[in-house]
């Protein structure tokens, strides 16, 4: 909470404080800032004190001089000429000396050097009083904050955060005028990594399909192609799903990697039943005889990525649980995708051709019309 009203922040924070204590999966939770450190306060009567000729300075001073040491008031320095080294020289009061408030009241206090006849007891010149403030100031954008900490144990961060925002939703309406709730620490972090990821992920799909677009002077296959897509996140999805596995940065690492590889594959079924469209054969024969024709090279293609991912993917190792959602997330993108690949990308383009035209079979050995010349009969 940010805000200049740090007592009202304080009942907000303790209030917030309770209501998290009963959100499953948070654990330490604390305010960065309590406002329960024990102090006391010394009020000088100023009348008193000039008619003993004294000044709140000196009187602090003299009280700082007790309690913390010459080295606050003026600081001092003892030089050893035979290393040449200096060191401080600290003069206070024992601490066992000073162990009540009777002790602090009977602390002397002087304008100039002790035993000049000046000496006041501190308690003839000052009252004490009691209160507690807080021991850590923090700021924000200049601002002074009051901090909710906390962490997660046996959850994940997501659903940790699903239970929390409604109750900073409701303490936002009991805020101090000028006061406002901003959420940070790895809840930023993650909202921030994962919207860039998703444009990310967004991006690359409209990347590829334009690159597709000018490699295959079409705006219908490329759009075949990208439909196997589909097939890649869901796999994505049931595979951090069946293992347990909750989304984080390097499942979506691992999505995007999925996408390349079952664009590949897909650009290779296309490709193949474009050629035999061309050729004359129907677009179900064409699409059929792609899914049959391509199934090694798709199938050895994904094979190859889901077995260098299994290591990843069983988290072995220290530190390996880090990076198993990326293995995880590509092979069970990539299972998925391969059928959709030799299935349902099949499917989509017989569909999307259906009213395209039987074109002639193309002869490559045809003689340009120009030359009069005739091919040459097999077997010539």
């Amino acid at each position: 909470m940010l805000g200049r009203d740090t007592a009202g922040n304080h009942r907000v924070a303790a209030d917030i404080l309770a209501k998290i204590r009963n959100v499953r999966g948070a654990v330490d939770l604390r305010i960065q800032q309590p406002n329960n450190e024990p102090r006391y306060m010394f009020t000088i009567d100023r009348t008193k004190a000039s008619e003993l000729g004294l000044t709140e300075s000196q009187i602090a001073d003299s009280v700082l001089l007790n309690l913390s040491g010459g080295t606050q008031v003026q600081p001092n320095f003892w030089l050893d000429s035979h290393i040449g080294v200096q060191y401080f020289l600290n003069i206070r009061v024992p601490e066992p000396a000073m162990t009540s408030l009777a002790d602090l009241n009977s602390m002397p206090v002087t304008a100039g050097t002790p035993g000049t006849g000046n000496e006041q007891l501190l308690g003839n010149l000052a009252t004490f009083n009691r209160y507690t403030s807080q021991q850590v100031y923090s700021h924000y954008n200049i601002q002074p904050v009051v901090d909710v900490y906390g962490g997660i144990d046996s959850r994940d961060l997501g659903g940790v955060l699903a239970d929390i925002r409604p109750i900073l939703a409701e303490a936002q309406k009991t805020l101090p005028h000028g006061s406002r709730l901003m959420l940070r620490g790895q809840a930023e972090t993650m909202h921030s990594s994962f919207v860039d990821l998703g444009v990310g992920l967004g991006l690359a799909i409209a990347l590829i399909y334009l690159l597709l677009v000018v490699n295959f002077q079409s705006w219908l296959d490329p759009f075949i192609i990208i439909t196997g897509l589909t097939g890649a996140l869901a796999g994505v999805t049931w595979g951090l799903y069946i293992t347990g596995t909750t989304l984080s940065v390097p499942g979506m690492m691992g999505a995007i990697m999925c996408l390349g590889v079952a664009t590949a594959n897909s650009v290779l079924v296309v490709t193949f039943a474009r050629t035999n469209l061309h050729a004359g054969m129907t677009p179900v024969q064409a699409a059929g005889s792609a899914g049959t024709g391509r199934v090694r090279p798709v199938i050895m293609t994904a094979t190859a990525m889901m077995i260098g991912m299994v290591p990843m993917a069983l988290g072995l190792g220290d530190g390996g649980e880090q990076n198993a959602p990326l293995g995880r997330a590509v092979i069970g993108g990539l299972c998925i995708a391969t059928i959709a690949t030799l299935f349902f990308v099949p499917t989509v383009f017989s569909i999307m051709h259906r009213t395209v035209p039987v074109q002639e079979k193309h002869v490559s050995d045809r003689s340009h019309p120009a030359s009069g010349l005739t091919p040459a009969p097999a077997g010539a």
